[in-house]
């Protein structure tokens, strides 16, 4: 096989430290597409537990990305969220910007299958939000939300508010959008949904959408659920054990816990939507400009190991961080 040239590509080695590395760029073979990156996002939550060499071992396969590099827990290449331009590969796609879920490269092979159209509504830095849009839509997909009815999104990033603003387009759903950090209330604003701290949620939602990876907010869930709630559970905890409140009045009020995870079509669809499609409608429904809000200002790709650490660790005013290539 030729190649084309060499790549740079993000590397995490080792605990809070990645480096970018170069590699060969393989020429595509048949059914292949090759990919000049334009932007990639960060998962927060995710890559998180990656940088800390945190995804417990039971877990190494489940975590692992389509097109991953390396082994857990160390040297990985990880990543899901790119934007690029096809540059070679089946004519259909030459020329065309494509998502794919591929690890945080400036060049890159992929097969043409997973290389999805952004449409042309959609910019380059909104449609790195691709990868969590299918997660949001998969969870309403398992939550089967009705109209008219009382939601409750706990946790505020980047899959909550995804969550919250999808719940939103539906007529007649009241939605209320809980954090513990009053900051995010500006992006509930911008996302034109209700917002509350936690002290100030009220009690009898029909439906609650837990994401905020943090046991307390699944616990709050369960106890403002109304009468014959779903609550469902969003967040992945890695290797932290989570306590629950299921004596008292959780059999009483007859609550159902539904977890919900994007590896699998949710059974409401299963058998009737493909991964491909599911991801190209996430594509479309990111034709909303206001979530650009979620968007912190790109950082350029040779940044990237340095900036890691405070883009992944702590509190950020901007949910989803991202990564311009070829600045």
């Amino acid at each position: 096989m030729t190649a084309q040239g060499t790549a740079k590509a993000l590397w995490y080695v080792a605990p809070g430290v990645a480096e970018l590395r170069e590699e060969a760029v393989p020429s595509p073979g048949l059914g292949e597409a090759l990919v000049r990156m334009l932007a990639s996002g960060l998962s927060r939550g995710t890559e998180r537990l990656v940088l800390g060499g945190r995804v417990p071992p039971s877990q190494w396969g489940t975590m692992r990305a389509p097109l991953m590099g390396g082994e857990f827990p160390f040297a990985v290449k990880y990543g899901y969220a790119a934007v690029g331009v096809v540059e070679a590969g089946p004519a259909a796609l030459i020329g065309q910007r494509v998502f794919c879920l591929h690890p945080h490269q400036d060049r890159f092979v992929a097969p043409a299958a997973m290389c999805i159209p952004v449409p042309d509504g959609v910019p380059d830095l909104r449609a790195v939000l691709a990868a969590n849009m299918e997660t949001a839509l998969n969870i309403l997909w398992d939550a089967r939300p009705l109209p008219g009815e009382r939601a409750l999104v706990i946790g505020a990033g980047v899959v909550g508010l995804l969550v919250a603003a999808l719940l939103g387009r539906i007529p007649g759903m009241e939605v209320l959008l809980c954090d513990t950090d009053p900051a995010r209330a500006g992006l509930a604003a911008a996302l034109g949904l209700g917002f509350a701290a936690p002290a100030a949620v009220p009690v009898g939602w029909e439906l609650v959408i837990h994401a905020s990876a943090d046991p307390a907010g699944l616990r709050l869930g369960l106890e403002r659920a109304g009468f014959e709630a779903r609550i469902v559970e969003a967040s992945w905890y890695g290797d932290k054990p989570v306590t629950l409140p299921l004596g008292e009045a959780f059999h009483a009020r007859r609550l159902q816990l539904i977890s919900s995870q994007v590896g699998q079509v949710a059974p409401a669809m299963r058998g009737r939507r493909t991964y491909a499609e599911r991801l190209a409608l996430a594509l479309a429904l990111l034709e909303d400009a206001r979530l650009d809000a979620l968007l912190a200002p790109p950082v350029r790709f040779d940044d990237l190991p340095a900036a890691l650490p405070g883009l992944l660790e702590g509190e950020a005013i901007w949910p989803c961080p991202t990564i311009r290539y070829g600045e």
